[in-house]
C-alpha cells in the first residue's frame, strides 16, 4: 500500500472519528475517491446520502430502527400478501385483508396484488440483466434473508410469483414509453442469459435482493412505483454495501441500501417522471443545462453539435438519469459516485462531467459526421475514468 494511500486513509479516520463528522471536511475528502479499505467507502455513503446523522452516538439507534423497520416493510408487502394468497386460493381477487397502514386509500382490496405482479414482472426482467459482465449478481448472497426463505414457510415469495405470473402472461407492458432505450451498447446481454439458473431453496442470489428492494420502493412511491433505469442506480449501491468488508454492515446490506436509495431517489426523482420533463426540477431543463455550460466552455463544439441536430436527448438523457451507470464499468462508477454525493450542490458536478466527457473527444465530434458521432456519444470511448473527473474538476474552477 503506498504511502499516499495510507494518508489518505488517515486523513478519512481522523474525520470519521470525531464525535461529529466535519461534513465539509468529509465531501472534500470523499470528492477526490474514498478508499475501500475497512469499510470506508460505505460508511462514508451512507453519511452523504443523509442516512447516517453527523452526530455518531446517535448511528447504533437509528441503524436498529431502520431495519427494523425494513423487516416490517418485508412483512406487509411480501410476507402477508404471500401468505393472504396461500391461504384463499388464487382465485378470489376480491377479499380484503387488513390493510397495511402505509396504504393512503382505505379501501384498497387485493386485487392491487394483481396489479403488483406487472411491476414485479416489469423488476424481474430488469435485475435479471443488472452487470451480466459480472458473476456478483448471479452469486448467492451470504446472509439470505430468513424471514423469506425459511423452509416451514407456505406463502408464497417474490420467486414463486414471477414464476407463477410468467406462466399466466407472456407479455410486460413498458413503463414508460422513450426511456426503453436506456441500456447502452455495452451492456446488451445475449437473450440466453435471460434464463439464469435459479438458486436452490434456502438460498438467494443478490439480484434477487435488488428485487426486493426495488418492489418495496414501488409499493410505498405509488407515485412513480417502477421505472426501468432504476435497476441501474440501485445496482452500484447494493454492490458497494454488500461488498463491505466489515461484517456486521454487510449483513444488512439489504436495508441499508433501501434507505440509502430511497434517499438518493428523492433528489433525482423527477428525472424520473414524465410529467415533469419540461419543468425546471425536470430532465430536459438538465440535458439543456448540459448544453448552456458546453457553450460557455467550448462554443466551436456546440455549434458543431446543433449543426449536426445532436440533441442532448439523444445521450445526455441517459448519462444525467442513471448517473451515468451505464456508461462504465462498476468500479469506476462506484468512482464517479463518491464525487457526485460528494458533491453539495448535489447533481451540479454530473453536468460538468457530462461536459468534461464531450470536450475530452472534441476532435474526434468536430471531424465525425452525424452517424459517427451519435456512435461515439452512445457507446462512449473514454475508459479512464480519472481523467474525466479531473477534466470536470478543470471546468468547475474556470467557472
Amino acid at each position: 500500500m503506498s504511502r499516499l494511500h495510507q494518508s489518505r486513509i488517515a486523513d478519512f479516520q481522523e474525520v470519521l472519528g470525531e464525535p461529529t463528522v466535519a461534513l465539509t471536511k468529509l465531501r472534500e475528502l470523499c470528492f477526490s475517491g474514498i478508499p475501500f479499505d475497512g469499510g470506508l467507502r460505505c460508511l462514508c455513503w451512507k453519511i452523504l446520502l443523509n442516512y447516517l446523522p453527523l452526530e455518531k452516538a446517535l448511528w447504533s439507534s437509528l441503524l436498529k430502527k431502520q431495519r427494523d423497520l425494513y423487516s416490517q416493510f418485508l412483512k406487509e408487502m411480501i410476507i402477508q400478501p404471500g401468505i393472504a394468497k396461500a391461504n384463499l386460493g388464487v382465485s378470489r381477487e376480491d377479499v380484503t385483508l387488513e390493510d397495511h397502514p402505509l396504504n393512503p386509500n382505505p379501501d384498497s382490496r387485493w386485487n392491487t396484488y394483481f396489479k403488483d405482479n406487472e411491476v414485479l414482472l416489469q423488476i424481474d426482467k430488469d435485475v435479471r440483466r443488472l452487470y451480466p459482465d459480472m458473476a456478483f449478481f448471479q452469486r448467492p448472497t451470504d446472509y439470505p434473508c430468513l424471514l423469506i426463505l425459511d423452509p416451514q414457510n407456505e406463502f408464497e415469495t417474490l420467486r414463486r410469483r414471477v414464476e407463477q405470473t410468467t406462466l399466466k402472461s407472456q407479455t410486460v407492458a413498458r413503463n414508460r414509453s422513450g426511456v426503453t432505450n436506456v441500456s447502452s451498447p455495452l451492456k446488451t446481454t445475449p437473450s440466453s442469459l435471460n434464463e439464469y439458473e435459479v438458486l436452490p431453496n434456502g438460498c438467494e442470489a443478490h439480484w434477487e435482493v435488488v428485487e426486493r428492494i426495488l418492489f418495496i420502493y414501488a409499493k410505498l412511491n405509488p407515485g412513480i412505483a417502477y421505472v426501468q433505469g432504476m435497476n441501474e442506480i440501485v445496482g452500484p449501491l447494493y454492490y458497494t454495501f454488500a461488498t463491505d468488508p466489515n461484517s456486521e454492515w454487510k449483513e444488512h446490506a439489504e436495508a441499508d441500501t433501501f434507505f440509502c436509495f430511497t434517499n438518493l431517489m428523492a433528489e433525482i426523482r423527477d428525472n424520473f417522471i414524465k410529467s415533469l420533463d419540461d419543468s425546471q426540477c425536470g430532465i430536459t431543463y438538465k440535458m439543456e443545462k448540459v448544453y448552456s455550460t458546453l457553450k460557455e466552455k467550448d462554443v466551436e463544439l456546440y455549434l458543431k453539435l446543433q449543426e449536426q441536430n445532436i440533441r442532448p436527448q439523444f445521450f445526455a438523457f441517459r448519462w444525467l438519469t442513471l448517473l451515468l451507470s451505464q456508461e462504465f464499468l462498476l468500479p469506476d462508477v462506484i468512482r464517479i459516485w463518491d464525487s457526485l454525493f460528494a458533491d453539495d450542490k448535489r447533481f451540479d458536478f454530473l453536468l460538468l462531467v457530462c461536459c468534461a466527457m464531450l470536450t475530452l473527444i472534441r476532435d474526434q465530434l468536430l471531424e465525425g459526421d452525424f452517424t459517427l458521432n451519435m456512435r461515439l456519444l452512445q457507446d462512449y470511448p473514454i475508459s479512464d475514468v480519472h481523467l474525466i473527473l479531473k477534466k470536470a474538476k478543470e471546468l468547475q474552477d474556470s467557472k
